[in-house]
């Protein structure tokens, strides 16, 4: 059985953000995942976890101008010293936070900049982040992102991903494998989970077209639930969906697919 994390920057928003860790709990949920915490204290968010039990799981590293359109900074020229601040700063929170993995978003890189030099700033920013994420027992993961959801994203495909993973080293980058990124992009989901399976250390699922909850779009999720739990999977999978309406009665696809 898949362990579940809620994504609590996408579910249980009838609350306010630090609420919403205690409704997770009271919801079932043992873990949790967020794209950013960095507008909260991480002594207020550890007072969350702790109270509610769950394990901090997941979260982004700084994004850089969200409102400019900055969507990561690990393949933009001239951000480099930006990027640097940020890996520094997850990892703050990371260990006040108990966690253990960081996403890296690779960013969408200037019209102008083209894929080599892109890849080439992307490559020497992993790099220099895993080495100090190492040192402080964390992993970083990556994830490709859909060209619907944003367009001109450095990384798509899970093959670019994973190459990208054993070009830095899997003992210190992972691949993060979102169900519903990949439908959208590539579709054929659970044979490249299988034949990714080594280098994928998170996994995230919402339906696809619209991103909503398993069970309200075309994935087979009894199927996919079952081929996870069959390839051995640990890791945590994050719920990473937008509730269609209320979160808690949405819930009810774990029950449906025995998750």
């Amino acid at each position: 059985m898949p362990r579940l994390a809620a994504n609590l920057s996408m579910m249980f928003n009838e609350v306010p953000f630090l609420d919403r860790f205690d409704a997770a709990g009271r919801a079932g949920f043992k873990g949790v995942e967020f794209l950013f915490p960095y507008e909260h204290k991480a002594a207020d968010i550890r007072t969350r976890l702790d109270g509610a039990g769950l394990t901090q799981v997941l979260f982004n590293m700084p994004p850089g101008d969200w409102a400019a359109g900055e969507r990561g900074l690990a393949s933009l020229p001239g951000r480099q010293q930006a990027f640097r601040d940020g890996v520094k700063l997850a990892l703050d929170y990371t260990a006040a936070l108990g966690g253990k993995m960081v996403h890296v978003m690779a960013g969408i890189p200037p019209a102008a900049t083209s894929p080599v030099t892109a890849a080439a700033i992307y490559a020497a920013n992993l790099a220099w982040a895993a080495e100090l994420a190492l040192a402080a027992g964390v992993k970083l993961v990556i994830e490709p992102i859909n060209h619907r959801d944003m367009p001109g994203f450095h990384l798509n495909t899970m093959a670019q991903g994973a190459a990208v993973v054993d070009a830095i080293g899997r003992d210190r980058l992972g691949l993060q494998f979102d169900i519903y990124h990949c439908q959208v992009t590539e579709g054929d989901v659970t044979k490249r989970m299988e034949a990714l399976l080594p280098v994928i250390a998170h996994m995230q699922i919402a339906d696809v077209p619209a991103r909503n909850e398993p069970g309200t779009g075309e994935i087979g999720w009894e199927f996919v639930f079952k081929r996870i739990d069959a390839l051995g999977y640990q890791g945590w999978v994050g719920c990473e969906y937008r509730p269609a309406g209320d979160t808690v009665a949405g819930l009810a696809w774990r029950q449906k697919y025995g998750v």
